[in-house]
């Protein structure tokens, strides 16, 4: 059975239309003959439509479609792109995190670590999975294997669907923003490519978390936002109602997102989003992916380290992105001093104590 959303009630109509004339079985009289010239007629009529309403979404109609319930979600993805995948689990601190799929893969050949938050696509596997709500051993988790492919240069590939990270007391008291902030600071040492995809909710922090990458790419119909429409309404408005104003303020869309210079490229969805076709959905994350990936072939790693860097400085500044590996001198942070001092003598302490050793030989052998 399908599922619709609101506004799409005309599609429904249609499609309920079209599939009563393929079925030669149904009416009263039993089998009757299958009309192709009217079939044809509401295809087109039903094509027509879905051309009409998506490509005139406003914000919370794209949140909408973002949120489907059979939109393709991260399992989906990983099932289908990459061979040899091999999952791993637990943070090695506290346990396993079931929202967030982690595991070294082959992606056209090579090796990738994929990294996945899952939603889950029934009731059961969605409590499961924590709607796709990570707590703090699942940041962890990632983290640490982020470290490990870090340490083998292994490139990493996230995909991002979450409404935010879990807001439980256990979550909090087991560290949840500083577990959130350790991954921010993991994502932006990195010195192999980080690619995150956003196919579906980019939430809050559980999001960003794992979004501090070379490249940010987006699905047509997904949404990245600081908070969900219904927060900021009820905190802006005190009215959880005004969510159209809420999402059209927010500017939580991938062209408004592309344009302020948040994300780095919007992936084009099926007319009718990415649940009505799947499989031309697969081919067009599978080609973005591989696209961005040879983009940092050649770079060293302090290249991809400053790539990332000067990317996330530019970002809420005329210029835009930067598209030098050098650092912008307009971007660096001003150093007093005192703080290059402390600066080299962390840097050349092996050599200065070194030296303070012969100076203390040298003052022990006159002494004698």
């Amino acid at each position: 059975m399908k599922n619709y959303l609101n506004f799409e009630n005309e599609i429904k109509n249609l499609e309920t239309e079209l599939d009563k004339l393929k079925d030669p079985y149904n009416n009263e009289e039993g089998l009757s003959e299958v009309d192709t010239g009217k079939i044809s007629k509401v295809q087109s009529e039903l094509d027509d439509k879905l051309n009409e309403v998506y490509s005139n979404l406003n914000a919370w109609q794209k949140t909408q479609v973002a949120r489907h319930e059979d939109r393709p979600k991260s399992k989906f993805f990983i099932d289908n792109l990459f061979d040899e995948y091999i999952p791993l689990a637990g943070d090695r601190f506290y346990g396993e995190d079931k929202s967030i799929l982690t595991g070294f893969a082959k992606f056209n050949e090579k090796s990738v670590l994929v990294i996945g938050q899952e939603k889950g696509d029934d009731l059961n596997s969605r409590i499961e999975r924590n709607f796709g709500m990570m707590r703090p051993e699942g940041y962890r988790k990632t983290m640490r294997l982020m470290k490990l492919a870090n340490k083998f240069n292994i490139p990493i590939i996230t995909f991002i669907d979450t409404p935010g990270a879990y807001p439980g007391v256990g979550a909090e008291e087991r560290g949840q923003a500083e577990a959130i902030a350790k991954s921010i600071e993991c994502c932006m040492e990195l010195k192999v490519p980080n690619i995150s995809i956003i196919i579906g909710e980019g939430g809050s922090g559980g999001a960003i978390a794992l979004a501090s990458s070379n490249k940010v790419l987006m699905l047509e119909n997904a949404i990245y936002s600081v908070i969900s429409p219904e927060g900021c309404a009820t905190i802006l408005w005190r009215d959880p109602k005004k969510t159209l104003e809420a999402a059209e303020a927010m500017k939580l869309s991938s062209k408004d997102l592309l344009n302020l210079g948040i994300i780095d490229e919007i992936i084009k969805e099926p007319i009718g989003g990415a649940h009505r076709d799947k499989e031309l959905c697969l081919v067009n994350v599978k080609n973005a992916i591989k696209k961005n990936l040879e983009e940092f072939q050649g770079m060293t790693r302090e290249d991809i380290f400053f790539h990332r860097k000067n990317k996330f400085l530019s970002i809420g500044r005329n210029k835009g992105f930067s598209t030098s590996l050098e650092t912008d001198k307009n971007l660096t942070m001003k150093e007093s001093f005192q703080e290059k001092i402390i600066i080299n003598i962390g840097k050349y302490k092996y050599q200065l104590l070194a030296l303070l050793f012969c100076f203390l030989l040298i003052i022990i052998y006159n002494y004698l």
